[in-house]
C-alpha cells in the first residue's frame, strides 16, 4: 500500500503542479523518486511533525493539495493540535497519510504502535478517516483523494499484504463494500484486518457456518445504512480491528445501530485491542495473537455468538 501510494501520487503530481508531498524526516528509499524528480512539491520537515502539519494547512490555504506521509502515530497524536486548530477547523484539505497502522512497527514498542488513531482522528470535524485494505484498494482511493476538498486522514498497513479486493466491487468514499456474503453471521472489518476475516470466513465454512464479510474502507463518515442492512438478517456480527475497542470501528456500528437499530445491539460482539497500554513488544502476528485477535478467536466469537 506504501509503494502503491507513493507511486501514484508521483503520477498525478507530474500532472499537478499544485499537488504536494510533505514528509517528517522519513521515508528514504520510498520516496526518494518523488523528491529528485519534483523537487519544488517535496518537502522534508525534519523531525518537527508539529511544524510540518502547520506547513501543510499555510500550502491548503493557498489552493495547493497537500499529502503529509510519516509513521503510525507520529502524523497524528504527536501533531493532534495542529491537526485540529490548523487543517481540521480551517477546513483544509490536507490528506494525512499514516503507515505502519495498528502493529505494524511491533518490534519499535509501544512509541511506534499505532492503537488509537481512528478513534481519534474519527472525532475531529470536517475529517475523513480511510483504512483501506490492501494495495490495489489504495490506489483506487488515490484516484478520489486528489479533488477531495476537506481533511482526510489515510490508515495504511506497512506493506506487502495479500491483495483481496477485486475492482468489480468498486470504490466509492463513505459506502463499505461486502465482500461476502452470508446468512448466519457477518464479519465487519476494516483495513489490513479484510484478509483475516475473509480467511476466518472459509474456516467457519467448512464447519457448515455461512458467515459473510463487510469491509468498511471509510470509517467516518460512516455507511450506517449500508452496514445495517448487511447485518440484519444475520443472527451475529463479530467487529475486528487493529485498534482499541474504544473508538473504532465497533464503535462506530454501536452507535450507528444505537441511533437507527436498537434491535441489533444484542447480536454485535467487538474484537480489538483491550482498553489498557498495551507496553509489549514483538513481531505483528505476535501481538496480535497476545490480543486474540487471530483466525481462531474469530471464529470462536461467531459460534459463540450463533449459539448464544
Amino acid at each position: 500500500m506504501r509503494d502503491t501510494f507513493v507511486k501514484t501520487l508521483l503520477e498525478e503530481a507530474r500532472r499537478d503542479p499544485n499537488i504536494i508531498l510533505i514528509t517528517g524526516d522519513l521515508g528514504y528509499g520510498v520516496l526518494d523518486e518523488f523528491a529528485k524528480e519534483l523537487p519544488g512539491q517535496f518537502l522534508n520537515s525534519g523531525v518537527n511533525e508539529q511544524a510540518m502539519m502547520g506547513l501543510a494547512a499555510g500550502y491548503a490555504s493557498t489552493g495547493k493539495r497537500v499529502f503529509v506521509y510519516s509513521i503510525g502515530n507520529f502524523p497524528t497524536l504527536r501533531c493532534l493540535e495542529q491537526i485540529r486548530n490548523d487543517v481540521c477547523l480551517m477546513n483544509n484539505p490536507v490528506v494525512v497519510v499514516s503507515v505502519g497502522a495498528g502493529y505494524a512497527y511491533g518490534s519499535q514498542g509501544y512509541t511506534h504502535h499505532a492503537l488509537e488513531d481512528i478513534a481519534i482522528m474519527r472525532a475531529l470535524p470536517n475529517m475523513t478517516v480511510v483504512a483501506p485494505c490492501d494495495a490495489d484498494e489504495m490506489n483506487r482511493l488515490m484516484m478520489s483523494t486528489v479533488d477531495w476538498p476537506h481533511p482526510m486522514y489515510i490508515r495504511l498497513g506497512k506493506g506487502g499484504d495479500k491483495v483481496v479486493s477485486k475492482e468489480e466491487f468498486g470504490f466509492e468514499l463513505g459506502k463499505a463494500i461486502q465482500m461476502r456474503s452470508g446468512i448466519d453471521g457477518v464479519f465487519v472489518t476494516t483495513g489490513v484486518m479484510t484478509q483475516l476475516a475473509l480467511d476466518s470466513a472459509d474456516l467457519l465454512k467448512e464447519k457448515g457456518i455461512d458467515v459473510g464479510v463487510v469491509h468498511v474502507h471509510t470509517l467516518k463518515p460512516f455507511d450506517a445504512e449500508g452496514v445495517i442492512e448487511a447485518i440484519e438478517r444475520v443472527k451475529s456480527v463479530v467487529t475486528v480491528e487493529e485498534h482499541i475497542v474504544n473508538g473504532g470501528l465497533g464503535t462506530a456500528l454501536l452507535e450507528s445501530c444505537s441511533e437507527q437499530r436498537p434491535d441489533l445491539l444484542g447480536k454485535i460482539a467487538r474484537i480489538g485491542i483491550s482498553d489498557k497500554f498495551a507496553t509489549e513488544y514483538g513481531s505483528q502476528n505476535s501481538l496480535l495473537k497476545h490480543w486474540g485477535i487471530t483466525s481462531d478467536k474469530l471464529v470462536n466469537a461467531m459460534m459463540k455468538k450463533i449459539r448464544g
